[in-house]
């Protein structure tokens, strides 16, 4: 609707991850090189972690964009699979035929190996990627630990990358999954942007949709707003900059200022967003006085304990 209006090529700030937007913030820049460092490698296991929102997806697609046919690649985005369904999902991505015959955990796995050795002696890479992997299941991770044993005698056959929110990492953790986790090399947790790294972010974002054009503007008050309300996550703040944008439109300004930026936020729920700082702000308060309260209990405790002697001493 205001793509015309501001002189863009098409919507800026769309929630759907696209290659072509990606922001080399230097987190999102150590987190790719990690994975292609990992894949390079044939380090086996690599898993890239981060907040709803983070830019985790993002990163992925940017990196299959970037691998070149020597790499073999296979997409798992529906991770709420059963082991045998993601057998069957992996073997589809890979484009690998299975032959006639019942669908059987060995004929899938058979398959892929036959498929990885061949991919090997032509001298080429595979990978498989797993999106939101917080949501695998015990049994579907431990099928994934077996598929990493799919190896030469000096090399991985198969690098696995798994890409999740912070539970993830606590899901590795626990001890049925230790042989998992201990074969993970490399690791990377995407942080937030910071202030500064908004500004670019958005101004990046601009650039590409206008074609370096540069028609539309954001204040300093407007880039704050939305910074500390979107506590730099790229997702939030893509909402933000689309409602203001429209927002802008609708008044015909050119620009988004601090006003418009703060209908944005209010438009786009803002009450919770501030909830959230509210919350955070009332546990700094607790952990502060958490001290006063042990003490306190620990005197009223004290005094429980020698009741009779302290009222004693007043009667003296």
């Amino acid at each position: 609707m205001y793509t015309s209006y501001f002189g863009l090529k098409e919507n800026p700030f769309n929630l759907t991850p696209d290659p072509q937007y990606f922001f080399l913030s230097q987190q999102h820049s150590e987190a790719l090189n990690h994975l292609i460092y990992g894949i390079n490698e044939k380090k086996g296991f690599i898993v890239v972690t981060g907040g709803i929102g983070t830019g985790k997806t993002t990163i992925s697609r940017t990196l299959l964009a970037e691998l070149d046919d020597s790499v073999a690649s296979a997409l798992v985005f529906n991770p709420s699979l059963s082991d045998m369904e993601l057998l069957k999902t992996i073997v589809q991505e890979f484009g690998i035929e299975t032959g006639e015959g019942s669908p059987t955990k060995k004929r899938y796995i058979d398959a892929l190996n036959r498929f990885l050795l061949k991919n090997f002696a032509d001298g080429k890479k595979a990978v498989l990627l797993i999106d939101e992997a917080q949501n695998l299941s015990r049994t579907v991770l431990e099928q994934i630990r077996m598929l990493s044993n799919l190896e030469t005698e000096r090399e991985k056959l198969i690098q696995i990358v798994l890409l999740g929110q912070p539970e993830l990492q606590e899901l590795l953790s626990l001890p049925s999954l230790r042989q998992l986790n201990e074969r993970i090399t490399v690791r990377y947790d995407l942080a937030p942007l910071d202030h500064e790294q908004v500004k670019h972010y958005i101004t990046h974002r601009l650039n590409v949709a206008s074609e370096g054009n540069e028609n539309v503007e954001f204040s300093p008050g407007a880039l704050k707003i939305i910074s500390d309300y979107s506590k730099g996550i790229p997702r939030r703040i893509n909402a933000i900059c689309d409602r203001a944008l429209l927002i802008a439109y609708t008044e015909d300004k050119h620009a988004v200022d601090r006003k418009v930026a703060k209908e944005a936020v209010d438009d786009m729920g803002g009450a919770y967003l501030v909830g959230e700082r509210v919350v955070d702000r009332k546990r700094e308060n607790l952990i502060a006085f958490l001290p006063l309260v042990i003490a306190i209990l620990f005197m009223g405790a004290l005094m429980i304990m020698y009741w009779e002697d302290i009222i004693a001493l007043f009667r003296v």
